[in-house]
């Protein structure tokens, strides 16, 4: 691992400890972790529904569909988004009587949200340069609407199932509602229709949605540090070993294995993908935990801890891949 990675490694880290000093110290007040005064929760919030809105209706409305190369997509997220279906279908299968419904799709996305913009940019232009970075980067264009829109559908169904006895089309027509009407799925659907249009993002609008998505990435990770502070580390930590070994193990292996041997991709594109795949868990894992006030500590913890082992886990997967396919 070269030193500009591990120095972005490293500034995550500085930025996620200064989030936690902030909480420790209550800066921010001191509301009770969970309730509606908590500052992470409060932060949460404002990322949810403000800023992380903004940069994906930007992203979808600019994206050029017609430069995608997607059969590496398709190679990508087919594996993906199997993998975070079967692990909330498990998840949901060994739910317990009074844990939260919303619990399986929290853990499915903390198993299968990468970080592909703090971490992955920088590993793909210092591994692979221009040609992998350009790989990268269309994934990474895709990555929020293929993953949230799925288990933004799934945990609304279960939201909707939970709440009453109600008949299935209620409960369907609920989950639809929900779901379109959503600060995740709606500014994706809105951005891809702009897209469709063909028109450009007005200069003043554009501007205010380019200023408002650069927020993402820092209120992000110091609420991370903050929710770690208000949350403390999880009771117990089998079920945190678990989502840390589905994210930087089960998952870029379950890539490989199809897009190697089942699509026969090789060379830089193999190389590129699987490493989008063994990227430690994103931000946006915690806001949807926040979001359906779900296991936030174990997501911080699992945010944590899968970053600071991603230091030993990435040089393995590029040795793998090196050996087996040289690019």
């Amino acid at each position: 691992m070269t030193w500009a990675i591990a120095a972005k490694l490293v500034a995550i880290l500085v930025a996620v400890a200064i989030g936690y000093a902030v909480g420790r110290m209550r800066w921010l007040g001191g509301g009770e972790a969970g309730s509606d005064s908590d500052p992470a929760r409060v932060l949460a919030n404002a990322a949810f529904f403000i800023f992380v809105p903004a940069l994906l209706f930007r992203t979808t409305a600019r994206l050029d569909t017609a430069t995608l190369p997607w059969a590496f997509l398709f190679a990508f997220f087919v594996p993906v988004l199997v993998v975070v279906t079967l692990i909330y279908l498990f998840e949901r299968w060994r739910l317990k009587p009074g844990q939260a419904v919303t619990a399986p799709s929290v853990k499915a996305i903390t198993a299968g949200f990468g970080n592909t913009l703090q971490v992955g940019v920088p590993v793909a232009a210092g591994v692979f340069g221009e040609t992998g970075l350009a790989i990268h980067i269309a994934v990474v264009s895709l990555h929020s609407l293929t993953i949230l829109t799925l288990l933004t559908a799934l945990v609304e169904l279960d939201v909707a199932r939970g709440r009453s006895s109600r008949s299935f089309r209620s409960t369907l027509m609920q989950t639809v509602r929900n779901t379109v009407i959503h600060p995740v799925v709606l500014p994706v659907l809105a951005g891809l229709t702009w897209n469709a249009t063909g028109w450009p993002i007005p200069t003043v609008l554009d501007e205010v949605l380019q200023n408002l998505g650069t927020a993402v990435v820092p209120l992000c990770l110091t609420l991370i540090g903050m929710s770690l502070a208000y949350y403390g580390w999880p009771r117990t930590w089998h079920g945190l070993a678990g989502l840390v070994v589905a994210k930087l193990l089960l998952m870029p292996a379950v890539v490989l294995g199809v897009a190697h041997w089942g699509l026969g991709l090789n060379g830089m594109p193999l190389a590129v993908i699987v490493m989008i795949a063994a990227l430690p868990t994103g931000s946006n894992a915690l806001i949807f935990a926040q979001r359906y006030r779900a296991l936030e500590a174990e997501v911080t913890a699992a945010t944590v801890i899968t970053t600071i082992l991603y230091v030993a886990t990435a040089p393995l997967w590029l040795a793998l891949l090196a050996w087996l396919s040289p690019w």
